[in-house]
């Protein structure tokens, strides 16, 4: 039976649910930010997307949960038909788009965290299934991409699922916690990989025919990206990565590149010791980050803004800070980032995602075992 709870706050007056919003004000520099708490008492949310309605949207949970929740806050149980994830340390089910074509489809993409045979070792899968219609299940759920070899003991799976104009998936991947692999192309450790919605390689990525290398890479360098997001005026991708103690990254990853981790990076060890590979900031053969933050806020969901209903934050991009627990906005002028702030420090809360939603709020995840989804919006 497919059970909805209502969110807190919430009176059933006359068989009619009516809302009782929590609010809070925050000052910010373009007005007074309102946040709204649309659901509570998720388990370490990690990603979002919304359905074709407008009203509800998709959520994960590590553990391994995906749940329905409408903007009303009512928040269905969890859909069967999902995969087993590998739910520990950093590991789980993590993120969440639709096909392209879903309204013909329906297809729901997920990224998860796969454990190997031996179950010590895991490494990032993407699998895909169709949502039922009345919403309860993802049926005929596949995998169509293993992250090879499976390394990681609990770190560093990144996993962003981005789509592009074309139709291709682009996913974002960390490098276990394995440094050099992201400058090895036999192995999918560090990578930002692009293969078709059915998980065939497209003919044209950059590594084909080339001895060694993994077909499926678009770009490699890369320490752990937990943000991406399509530029909707430019149409290329944007990721995001974790450095270690310094050295976060926002990229536009270009085909065949390398992004120099961990040859080239502005972060030291979290011990302070200097990262033993490194060879400096700048190095030749790598490409500098298109934004860098020598200090680390523990970055990960992005999210350009282009609606029409804020128009003061315009051509910027939302960044989640984890570690530093706000919102990063970057005002941009094309690719160039002219301005940064930070919105939510009040709150102090670590931001999983954020996404733009169609009614031009954004919506953000709360990362914890009491995990809350937040529409916010100027006042």
């Amino acid at each position: 039976m497919f059970k909805w709870a209502l969110a807190a706050g919430a009176l059933l007056l006359g068989g009619t649910v009516v809302a009782q919003a929590e609010v809070t004000t925050y000052p910010s520099e373009k007005g007074t930010i309102s946040v709204e708490v649309v659901s509570k008492g998720l388990d370490h949310p990690w990603a979002l997307t919304f359905l074709p309605d407008a009203q509800s949207m998709l959520v994960t949970e590590r553990p391994g949960r995906l749940r329905v929740l409408k903007l009303d806050g009512s928040l269905s149980d969890p859909l069967a038909g999902l995969p087993d994830v590998y739910n520990r340390s950093q590991g789980g089910l993590m993120d969440v788009a639709l096909s392209p074509s879903f309204t013909e489809d329906r297809f729901v993409y997920l990224s998860y965290s796969e454990g190997g045979g031996d179950g010590d070792k895991a490494g990032t899968a993407v699998g895909r299934g169709k949502l039922s219609t009345d919403m309860t299940r993802v049926e005929g759920f596949t995998v169509i991409f293993r992250q090879e070899p499976k390394l990681s003991t609990g770190a560093h799976f990144g996993s962003r699922l981005v789509f592009d104009r074309e139709g291709h998936l682009f996913i974002a991947l960390g490098e276990n916690n394995q440094r050099m692999t992201a400058q090895e192309l036999d192995k999918l450790q560090g990578k930002l990989v692009r293969i078709n919605a059915d998980g065939t390689i497209p003919n044209d990525n950059p590594f084909i025919g080339t001895s060694g290398a993994r077909p499926e890479i678009w770009s490699y360098g890369h320490r752990n990206q937990q943000g991406a997001a399509l530029n909707p005026w430019t149409g290329q991708v944007w990721t995001n990565e974790h450095g270690p103690r310094g050295g976060d990254e926002v990229n536009i990853p270009l085909a065949g590149k390398n992004y120099g981790w961990p040859i080239a990076t502005h972060g030291i060890n979290y011990s302070y010791a200097p990262i033993p590979e490194a060879k400096g900031k700048d190095v030749q053969g790598t490409e500098q980050p298109l934004y860098v933050w020598e200090k680390s806020p523990g970055i990960s969901g992005m999210a350009f803004y282009s609606a029409d209903r804020f128009p003061a934050w315009k051509k910027s991009v939302f960044i989640g800070a984890l570690a530093q627990e706000n919102l990063i906005r970057l005002q941009l002028e094309g690719d160039k980032v002219v301005h940064e702030e930070r919105l939510l420090e009040q709150k102090g809360a670590r931001i999983r995602d954020v996404r733009q939603g169609p009614d031009g709020y954004l919506y953000v995840l709360t990362d914890s075992s009491e995990g809350e989804v937040l529409k916010v919006g100027l006042e």
